[in-house]
Formats: C-alpha cells, structure tokens, sequence
C-alpha cells in the first residue's frame, strides 16, 4: 500500500481534531472529513450544556503542542460549557489543522479498493476508498488507514422500550426533543408541565434546570421517566465520584426530587406517543398513561450508525455494538461498578486492518463516555498507525472512578439487577418526592 496515501478521520470533533494533531506530530499525512460547516458541530448543538470534566482533561495534550506556536494559552480552571469549549480550544485547533479539514463533506462508505467485504484474496495491501458526498457532488478518496471518529449525537435512541419508536413516535417527533433543551429560555417552560425520558447524566441535567425553574415558578410541573423499575444508582455516586461535578449533579437532581419540584415514575416504560393539541401523552406498556406534557425530552442516550461501514469486517459486540474487547469493560449489563479501564488501539483493532472506531463511537450503546478516553485512545491508534508499537501499548491514563457499584442494569419491579454484578447491589430508594413510584 502506498505509504503517501493519508490516514482519512472521519469527524472534526474533540476525538477526531485530537486524531488529526497526533498525525500531524507525528508527520503523516492526514484528511479530516467533517459533515458539518464547522469543526464540533455536534458539540455547538449542546453549546449552552455545562461539561461535568474541567479544562485540564478537555485538552488533548498533542493538540495543545501544536497549538503552542500560535500563541494559545491552555484554559486551566473551570467547567465550560460546550460553546465555551469550542471557542476556546476546538475552533483554534481546526483553524491550525487548516485545509486537512474538508467541511461539508459526509461519509456515506468505506470498503477496499476492488474487494466487498466477501473478498479475501490481497485484501490487507489494499487502501480504503472512502465514498463521500460533498453537497451533492460524490468523490472517492484513499486512505492507508480510517479512524471513525463520527461520534453518535446523529442517532440518539427512540423513546419505545423495546429500542425501536414507540407507536405514534414518528408521527409526533417534531413536538419531542431528543438533546437536552436549551432551558435557559425559562418563558418557554415556566408554568408548562415538561417530560423528561431517560437516567443519564443528560437526563439529569435536563431535569436540574427545569427544577430551577420550577422553584422560581412554583406552577411548573415535571415528570421524570425512568425504564427501569427501582431508581438504582440513577443520582451517581456523589461525593465518592472522583469526578467531582459529576457527583454534584446526581447529588442536585436527589435533592430536588426530594424538595418535591419534580415528580420521579419509575417502571414506566413508553409503548405510544399520542398528540392531543400541542400536547403529548406518553403511555407504557402496561396502559398507564402521564398527564398530556407540554414538552418532552428523549434522552435515552444514543447509538453508533454503522450503516457506511457495512462493506468492512468489523469485529463487534452483538450486544453494544462495540469492539468486542472493550464490551465487557463498558456493558452496563454485566459491569456495574463505576471504575472501566482505558482502552487503546489493541483494544480498538478490528478484522479490518487499520480500521478504528474511536471516541463515543467506540462505546457502541454504553453510556458515560469521557474526553480523556477519546484522547488516549486516539495517542495509541496514532502511535501504532506510525510504528511505534511501545507508546502504542502503553497505558498512560487512569480514568476516574464514577463512585457507582451495583445496578447499572436495573430492571425490574424489585430493583434486582438482570445481568451480572461485579459488586453488592445499592441499597434501594423506595419512595422519593411527592408521587415518586415503584411499580
């Protein structure tokens, strides 16, 4: 394979640019291909959500060297918000990864030069063509290697229980948000009763600023929908959380569920959306239905789009759709401690040769992916595409401890965990606010 074809990044964000700073460093060659108009356009769509890592892990360490002779200064303290985290260090790293970035340009396959994925025969010696569309224009490119770095904000999960759109959730999908709202515009929420779907960090989020809301304007009425049957580990791990502000939070939403400003339903599982007016009702799959929402909020978390990859021999958890040396490490199902080990590129390698899913997208289904994973994953894909098998398999992060052990599957009525646990189940939280329930 020619050694000047470039190293194609799919993705111009944090994990992606990170990618991108590593090859330059290291002096390959390198495209980045960005569907948005800008660098971390994904990130901009949550630009008004304040991150829970401060600036000291948002920074991937090759990308600040390179930043250096430009005259930036690493932000050093403080949590920032995504748009803040943009201006301040993805927009200055694009703009010195210059023309390597072609904006508006969306990967719709990647496959080998003359082989489908059924082909065995010199299939290794040949380079990736990696199919793009630019506004409508199609063009080829060929690469020595991929680094998948599209993330997953363009797939997040349906509200249906069973992974697919409940019934009437397509028809409705214009009246549902499926990100965290923009809840700093309080007129469009305050006196309004707002839903809120889902027991992730996003969803914690969206529930504190409605509850903020809420305590300003004591006719704001909130629902806060949870699958599973018990409230599990869903407030984190507080103070024993090593990262701080992530404790904070699950410690705040416990708080005001406590306080009574947002009414917890456990059990609840989603079978139908039904509009009435403007309003939305939202029934489970045992005919309970919530009083009709002025808003809802889907944030079940997200899942990776793995439709242009289907001409590669990926090598893939049937599960979580992760590579499958990493699933164990990550499967809520049969993990439930809140400690997971860094992942680097023997953990990311594929059937493919010198194909890599990295950021977000490595994770598949799994929720609570940070930054400081991306980047080192990103440090020892980077080192092994450039030879450097050493730095490549050395671990040189620690990610922190979430506080968490127990019930990351939680489940059913009892709270009793249906997949495995490395650790003693959490004791359980039967009743919470004024209408919280255990079904």
């Amino acid at each position: 394979m020619p050694a000047e074809l470039p190293v194609v990044v799919i993705g111009a964000g944090p994990q992606g640019l990170a990618a991108a700073a590593h090859l330059v460093e290291r002096g390959q060659s390198v495209v980045v291909l960005e569907a948005g108009a800008t660098a971390a356009s994904a990130v901009s769509e949550w630009g008004h959500v304040r991150l829970f890592s401060e600036w000291g892990e948002l920074v991937d360490q090759a990308a600040a060297r390179l930043l250096e002779p430009s005259g930036w200064t690493a932000p050093t303290a403080g949590y920032p918000t995504g748009a803040q985290w943009i201006s301040a260090y993805l927009a200055p790293l694009s703009a010195v990864l210059g023309d390597r970035i072609r904006y508006g340009s969306r990967v719709v396959g990647v496959s080998r030069r003359g082989r489908d994925r059924l082909v065995d025969a010199g299939r290794d010696e040949q380079p990736f063509t990696v199919h793009v569309d630019a506004g409508g224009d199609e063009y080829r490119l060929d690469a020595r290697a991929v680094i998948d770095a599209s993330g997953t904000w363009s797939t997040p999960n349906p509200a249906g229980a069973d992974g697919l759109p409940a019934m009437g959730e397509k028809s409705a999908v214009d009246v549902l948000d499926y990100r965290i709202p923009d809840y700093r515009e309080s007129k469009k929420y305050a006196g309004m009763h707002s839903v809120v779907v889902g027991s992730g960090h996003s969803a914690v989020t969206a529930v504190i600023a409605l509850a903020r809301i809420a305590r300003r304007e004591p006719d704001t009425k909130i629902t806060w929908v949870l699958r599973r049957g018990s409230v599990g580990n869903t407030f984190g791990g507080g103070d024993a959380d090593e990262l701080p502000a992530r404790g904070r939070l699950g410690s705040t939403a416990k708080e005001f569920v406590e306080a009574g400003l947002i009414d917890l339903v456990t059990g609840f599982r989603i079978e139908r959306v039904s509009q009435d007016g403007d309003r939305v009702v939202l029934t489970s799959e045992d005919g309970r239905s919530l009083p009709a929402a002025d808003h809802v909020a889907i944030l079940t978390g997200f899942r990776p789009d793995l439709s242009f990859l289907s001409e590669l021999r990926l090598g893939l958890d049937p599960t979580l759709e992760a590579p499958t040396r990493i699933a164990a490490e990550v499967d809520p199902n049969i993990h439930s401690c809140g400690s997971v080990a860094a992942t680097g590129a023997r953990d990311l390698a594929h059937p493919e040769k010198n194909f890599y899913l990295v950021g977000a997208k490595s994770y598949g289904r799994a929720p609570t992916f940070l930054a400081m994973t991306g980047y080192e994953q990103v440090r020892s894909v980077i080192a092994e595409l450039s030879g450097d098998y050493e730095a490549a398999a050395r671990v040189e992060l620690v990610l922190p401890d979430t506080g968490v052990c127990g019930g990351a599957g939680l489940f059913d009525s009892t709270g009793a965990s249906l997949g495995g646990a490395c650790c003693a189940p959490p004791k359980q939280l039967i009743q919470l606010g004024r209408t919280a329930t255990t079904v």
